[in-house]
């Protein structure tokens, strides 16, 4: 029980019968939940009155409770609109965070005169139509791939019209696939009407498309152009596979998303099926904590940041769960104003959409159980690598850490963290070496630790958190050099270097005094491997981002007063380096935008330069 419960009880009786936003927090001061409610005092207040009717998730949240602070807002929509910026702000522990959100593919349709089909993962607010999200960029890809090779859109790296007659047209145009807007035969008008039956395939509505080339087939028939109606044919063949895909619902006109939620062992997961002119376009599911609350007030907010992520809503919404009174309405306002067109969001009670929201709920049921054996799987994992570890708990969140480098000047070490049973990828984190002089793996190890360990408890939110057990890449070196410079109060934390073969495998682990075999323990052995290389292939990623970064930069650029710009026009203007050292004092200064400072600055580069070269020589 809360000892802070009187308080807390105390404080939220002063509150108003007015709408609002609350903030609860810990005692570090950290935001753990937010919600929001028509009546202020009524709500918060019942967090903190008898907790016989409160789920274990809330009494959970509740006696982590410290103290709380609150908005006012003019009206509920104001409330909920604050709630939801709140949430994704601040990502409180007990709100639902919706995971892989934002990494689901879209196809993406440019605004220009003449538009390309794309597959992005990234939505931007630039014009451009944007279709999904795909469960994966294959299927986004292979939709594409489809539309294109039904309407003869080009799928090259051309920009039209800039390259509109500078080359001929490629294979595609003789094979009938690509209408050839590089040929310039093609007109702004005739391309955007292809573009136009592209956003209605992506939409579900075929029809219009389909009866275009049944027509376009009969008449090259008639025509006894036999070959260029099988190419019609071909197409229509295509088109129909490509609807066939999408399951057909009772009313063809219909746009709607059927929502569903369900939770097994630790994890909950969203469901939504997206129908489109009738037919089940796409599915989406997203996972999250089953520690995050899922109550009936919590669930407007969930929805509201849903659609955010995704831009759009149909027009109507129906969930398989319910709200709380009045949040449908409000959650339909809401949504209304946000996508410009009237949705309606509601609880079907039988018929046809009870049917949807029904099939909604068992992908979101065979998902959650996906993930709880995955779980599962894993906490076997965790029990047995704490027992060979001789840990006193199992550890939830798991760090590993990895140093690479390409000479002295790239230097990096990566940290990835295992958390709530899967790789936890947004916590992850790199630190760029800058204290520990060469190629020092201790020294760069020992730095990034304790630069890491600095942040515990200061409120951030991937190094802020107190990891339960870290792992190094390396053996007793490493682990000597971190323990070194280990806090007082941290000096319990399990820290372990993970040992390699001849082969760079896994096949020990030790603490600095003794060392661990798991050869016989093919779970264990195959869960430190996973992090052991994911840590890898981190650092070594970042390492090499940092050295093209490196070789994309020009030497010019260490001349003072050259940057980028001028290093293009210098090199533009000579052709290469050689022929930069070699050019005058009035070739240089004859170069458009380059001053007598930066001609004499050059000069001098170069000069130095031949004499460095020289003294080499001669030693």
């Amino acid at each position: 029980m809360n000892p802070r419960l009187p308080v807390l009880r105390e404080k939220a009786a002063t509150l108003p019968l007015t709408p609002g936003v609350y903030l609860m927090k810990d005692r570090n001061g950290q935001i753990i939940y937010v919600g929001k409610s028509r009546k202020m005092r009524n709500r918060v207040s019942s967090y903190f009155l008898s907790d016989t009717t409160h789920s274990i998730k809330t009494r959970k949240m509740v006696s982590a409770v410290y103290d709380f602070s609150y908005i006012l807002c003019d009206t509920e929509m104001e409330a909920l609109t604050l709630e939801n910026l709140l949430i994704k702000e601040h990502e409180p522990r007990y709100n639902i965070k919706l995971k892989d959100a934002k990494s689901y593919p879209y196809i993406r349709i440019s605004k220009e005169a003449y538009p390309r089909i794309t597959v992005t993962r990234r939505r931007a607010p630039d014009g451009a139509s944007y279709f999904g999200p795909y469960r994966s960029a294959q299927e986004a890809y292979s939709s594409t791939e489809a539309v294109c090779g039904i309407l003869g859109l080009p799928v090259c790296k051309r920009s039209f019209p800039r390259d509109i007659g500078k080359e001929r047209p490629c294979l595609y145009r003789q094979m009938g696939r690509c209408v050839a807007p590089c040929t310039g035969e093609v007109s702004a008008e005739a391309y955007g009407a292809l573009i136009e039956n592209a956003r209605r395939i992506f939409l579900g509505d075929t029809a219009q498309t389909e009866k275009a080339l049944t027509e376009q087939m009969q008449r090259a028939a008639e025509e006894e152009q036999y070959e260029l109606a099988a190419g019609f044919r071909d197409k229509l063949e295509a088109l129909r596979r490509l609807s066939e895909k999408q399951k057909v619902s009772g009313d063809e006109r219909a746009n709607r998303d059927a929502l569903a939620i369900c939770e097994d062992g630790g994890t909950g997961v969203l469901a939504v099926l997206s129908i489109r002119n009738g037919k089940l376009l796409n599915k989406q599911e997203y996972t999250f904590s089953a520690l995050e609350m899922t109550d009936e007030e919590s669930l407007s907010a969930l929805i509201l940041q849903y659609y955010r992520e995704v831009a759009s809503a149909p027009r109507e919404v129906l969930t398989d769960f319910s709200l709380a009174p009045g949040e449908y309405e409000l959650l339909s306002d809401c949504l209304s104003r946000l996508n410009g067109h009237k949705v309606t969001v509601r609880k079907p009670q039988r018929g046809e959409l009870r049917r949807l929201c029904d099939m909604a709920l068992t992908n979101a049921r065979q998902k959650a159980a996906q993930q709880r054996l995955q779980a599962e799987h894993e906490d076997r994992n965790l029990v047995r690598l704490a027992s060979l570890l001789g840990l006193e708990v199992c550890p939830d969140r798991v760090e590993a850490y990895d140093i690479s480098n390409l000479g002295d000047a790239h230097i990096n070490a990566s940290m990835v963290v295992f958390e709530n049973h899967r790789l936890a990828r947004s916590e992850y984190r790199t630190f760029r070496i800058r204290e520990t002089d060469g190629r020092d793996d201790y020294g760069a190890m020992r730095e990034a630790l304790r630069r890491r360990l600095s942040h515990i408890g200061d409120g951030s939110s991937s190094l802020g958190k107190m990891p339960d057990l870290i792992l190094l890449d390396g053996g007793i070196g490493q682990v000597h050099a971190v323990r070194e410079i280990l806090p007082e109060h941290l000096g319990h934390l399990p820290i372990f270097g993970m040992i390699k073969d001849e082969h760079h495998k896994t096949r020990a682990m030790t603490d600095g005094e003794r060392e661990i075999s798991f050869a016989t323990e093919p779970g264990v052995y195959a869960f430190v491997y996973r992090l052991q290389e994911e840590a890898h292939r981190v650092a070594v990623s970042h390492t090499m981002g940092e050295k093209r970064r490196t070789l994309r930069r020009s030497s010019l650029e260490d001349i003072p007063g050259i940057g980028p710009a001028k290093a293009r026009l210098l090199l533009n203007a000579f052709g290469s380096l050689r022929a930069l050292g070699e050019a005058g004092h009035d070739a240089l200064r004859a170069v458009k935008g380059i001053s007598e400072r930066d001609a004499a600055a050059v000069e001098t580069y170069f000069t130095e330069k031949r004499q460095s070269a020289v003294q080499r020589k001669g030693t």
